[in-house]
């Protein structure tokens, strides 16, 4: 995405949204039992669960809660960043997938919630690592709403894939180091009395 379009943003994130909500009514309706698509750690059989597994969810409530954050983080990713976003996007997806494959408990991990939390850490980061006036902005709005959403890195909750989350999380701060400088700064802002010429 060339320019830093809100609208244009917002839609991109609201059609992967949507896309979420019409596969997990799509396993609903039919009983397709979508959950054995995700990813189960170190089985050949579920490699394709690195593609698959943040496209399915446990259930309704699981969806909703991914929902809002995905909307808003993604938004914010987008329009901060339309280049790095590029990047940074598959760069989570995929990567969080390899490393529960490798790494995780030997459970089914399903969920988009690995990959909003790494964008959360992306652009929340990306306000410290820039410090232009945009970075700023869109970090201290995704902090405010989601910062929580940091304590999902660490093990305790039943039915929770901290895995996901972790790797999600250690892949933004990889995508920040590696494309903290992709996007062009906004242009410093100009009031009306700079524009004046100089008296004589």
């Amino acid at each position: 995405m060339p320019t830093h379009d809100l609208r244009q943003s917002f839609r991109f994130s609201a059609t992967w949204v949507v896309v979420l909500w019409v596969i997990t009514l799509g396993d609903y309706l039919l009983g397709l039992d979508l959950y054995r698509f995700g990813i189960y750690p170190r089985r050949m059989d579920a490699l394709p669960g690195i593609l698959l597994a943040p496209l399915v969810h446990a259930s309704f409530g699981h969806l909703f809660s991914n929902t809002l954050p995905l909307l808003v983080l993604g938004t914010a990713l987008v329009y901060g960043y339309p280049r790095a976003s590029r990047i940074a996007l598959p760069v989570i997806y995929i990567g969080s997938g390899i490393c529960v494959w490798l790494l995780g408990r030997p459970s089914f991990h399903v969920g988009a919630s690995g990959l909003a939390l790494g964008i959360m850490v992306f652009v929340f980061l990306m306000g410290a690592v820039r410090w232009d006036r945009r970075a700023i902005a869109l970090s201290c709005l995704v902090f405010f709403l989601y910062g929580g959403m940091i304590w999902g890195v660490f093990p305790g909750t039943p039915g929770m894939s901290f895995e996901y989350h972790l790797s999600g999380a250690a892949l933004g701060i990889v995508c920040v180091w590696w494309l903290r400088n992709l996007d062009p700064p906004p242009p410093p802002k100009r009031y009306d009395w700079e524009d004046e010429d100089d008296p004589v």
